[in-house]
This record gives C-alpha cells, structure tokens and sequence, in this order.
C-alpha cells in the first residue's frame, strides 16, 4: 500500500543500495519500538477541516534565524549522506537551494565544509557533536565561519552511540564488515558504479581535514566512539557561544525542562528530536513530546522538530502541534539513494504541494496560522499526546 512519496522512495532506496547502507539509514536503536512511533503517533494526529475560508491567497513562506525560506523546512544533518549518492552532500543541498530551503551539513558527512558550501547560492547549516577532542570542534567552528555558514546546530542526544542492532546484521558494524561491505556493493552494481566507484573520496570529509589523513568507514565507528563523551554538560556549551556569534540550535531536546535549560543557556532554536529513534529506545515520540515542550517555551526560541516526518502533511501536523519549522531527514535520504538531487527536488515539490492540499483544507493561510486551533478535539489530542 502507497502511503506517501517518502514510502516509494525508500522501496527505491533499498532496492539499489547494498544493505549495509539501507539499513544504517533505515534503523534505530535496540528493538526500534521509538523508531515505529516517531511515524505512528503523528499519523494519529487529526487535523481541523474547515471549508469556504477564500484560500485562494495561501503561502508557504517564513523565516528561520532571520533567513527567509520558501517553506518551513530544512534538511536535517544526516551522517554519511555522501554514500547514498555521488557526492551525495552536494546534490542534496544543491536540491534544497533551489527549492529555497536550508541544507544543514552533518559532521560527519563524506563531503567536507569547503566541498559542500561554494556549490549553492544560499548559506547553509552545519551540525556539531559535543566531542572530547575540543580542538576538532573549534577547527569545525573555524571552518563552517570561513565557508559562510550562518546556523549552527549542536547535537546533544548522542553522548554515547545508541544500541543499532541493524547495523552489526546488516554490516556496517561486527565481525567482518569490511569483507560484507564489499561483497554487498559487488551484487549492487549500479551503487558500486555511480558511488563505489566514481564517487570517491570515501573519507568523513571534515575528520579527514583535521587530521590531516583519510578517515574512511574503517575508522568512522572507532573514532566517534572514543570521541563521544558521556560527561557532557551545559557548561561544556558556554565557550563555544562565546565563540560562536551566530544563531545556535540545541538539537536532541525531548524533555520541556530541558527546553526550559536551553533558553537559560541563551540558545536561539532547539530541534524536538528523539534521533530518529537511533539513541535509547523506548522514549517519547516527537509528536508526543512536542507540546509540552510547545507549552513551556513557545515564542523564547524557534522550535523545529524531527523524527517520523515523511509528508508534507506531517509538517502542517508538527506545525500544529507547536512547532516552527520541522527537519526532514530519512524521507530525503531514501529520495537521494533513489535518484539523487532530482530525487530530493522531487520530493521537496511534493512536500509543498501536500502542505498546499493540508492548508487549504484547514484554513490556514499561512503557516503562522496553524497552531492548536488547527487540531480536532483540541484538548482531548492534547491530553492523549502528554
């Protein structure tokens, strides 16, 4: 059964991609019981319909950190995104330029900072861990000022890597997964052509570039798990926005005092996210956590949200729920695998055109205009997603 774009993309994706690629993006955490919800509990959110409310002027636009965007959306920092496609960073942000909306760049994406940000005509995003090796990330925040970059997105539910049993079947991670690697990619050979092949480097591009050697697969789980630290706190933020003079956002905030800690810290934004469902399973979904966290600190930042969006009817439901902007991640991802940039471009066009088709049928004019008067049954919606 057709559910949405995103569905026939990911049955795209896993088709040409070797498994050990499919299923890292595809996966989450131990029995991905927080993965299924993230998609589950937003399809369960029921919108408002209203009729005859003269939508014959609707916009999708808005802003986002003082940067205006055709429409309320931004493309999350996904690791590894150049393996899906040659040079996979740059045709997806090149996708997301056209279409007037940010590219956030991952840390640890293929394609470095230099390689990614002189390929569009609009400034973009970059993602940072929290990292035990400090001078790592101040030659990050170095280098993402000197490209241009105007957003920085700080990840912060990942003081230590989740339990992804996916990847260790599958052979991203475990007992031979270079030997399964590369047996995969030989029985894809499309992948191995287009990817394997004609899209080298393989290395973790900004690693690599503070390094000052290749940082390839072989390297990546090793580095990042003797690099992640568990000790982690909010003071260890304090520097970096002393450091940083342009718009910060906490993401990872799935608890409201946590929101509330955030605009103590003087953050800008916050991304409501749960990883996907790639850190501790078990935990709330986004559309669950959002409006409490909508409730405690709407308006003091922006509040972007992640995790199950696959349509643009799920952003006018995030919308709804509290939220100013939404993320897209493995919805984009599975369109990239499938047919690179154009595949994301095409995807982007459908998410305007179904948050269109919502809008209407809502009364909302602008996105400005959807919040809980959006939702049916507000307080019993409300009461079930706390």
């Amino acid at each position: 059964m057709i559910i949405s774009a995103s569905t026939d993309y990911r049955a795209a994706a896993q088709a040409r991609l070797p498994p050990f690629l499919f299923h890292y993006i595809d996966g989450g955490a131990y029995a991905e019981h927080t993965l299924r919800r993230n998609v589950a509990d937003l399809a369960e959110v029921a919108l408002r319909q209203r009729v005859l409310r003269d939508m014959g002027e609707l916009r999708l636009d808005s802003v986002l950190f003082g940067e205006p965007v055709a429409m309320p959306v931004a493309l999350a920092p996904v690791g590894l995104t150049g393996m899906y496609a040659r040079r996979g960073e740059v045709q997806a942000a090149r996708a997301a330029a056209s279409r007037g909306i940010p590219f956030t760049l991952s840390t640890v994406s293929v394609c470095p900072i230099e390689e990614v940000a002189p390929a569009i005509d609009r400034p973009m995003w970059f993602q940072l861990y929290v990292l035990k090796d400090r001078g790592f990330m101040r030659n990050a925040l170095e280098r993402a000022k000197a490209a241009g970059v105007t957003t920085l997105v700080f990840t912060v539910d990942m003081p230590t890597p989740g339990a992804r049993y996916r990847d260790a079947h599958a052979g991203m991670s475990g007992p031979r997964a270079p030997l399964r690697r590369l047996l995969q990619a030989a029985t894809h050979p499309r992948w191995a052509w287009d990817v394997g092949l004609r899209g080298r480097p393989h290395d973790l591009g900004n690693i690599s570039a503070y390094r000052g050697h290749p940082t390839g697969l072989a390297d990546y789980i090793g580095w990042l798990g003797s690099n992640f630290d568990p000790a982690i706190s909010w003071k260890d933020l304090e520097w970096i926005r002393t450091f940083w003079t342009g718009p910060m956002v906490i993401k990872g905030i799935l608890d409201a005092e946590d929101a509330r800690e955030a605009v103590r810290f003087g953050a800008d934004g916050i991304v409501v996210s749960n990883h996907g469902g790639r850190q501790l399973d078990g935990v709330l979904s986004t559309a669950r956590a959002l409006p409490a966290i909508a409730d405690a600190v709407k308006g003091e930042l922006t509040i972007l949200a992640d995790s199950g969006i696959r349509s643009g009817l799920d952003v006018v439901r995030m919308l709804a729920l509290g939220a100013d902007g939404v993320l897209l991640g493995r919805a984009f991802v599975y369109a990239l695998a499938a047919q690179g940039g154009e595949g994301v471009a095409h995807l982007l066009d459908l998410v305007a055109r179904e948050m269109r088709v919502a809008m209407t049928l809502t009364g909302a004019r602008t996105v400005a205009d959807l919040g809980t008067a959006s939702l049916a049954d507000i307080g019993r919606q409300l009461k079930d997603l706390r």
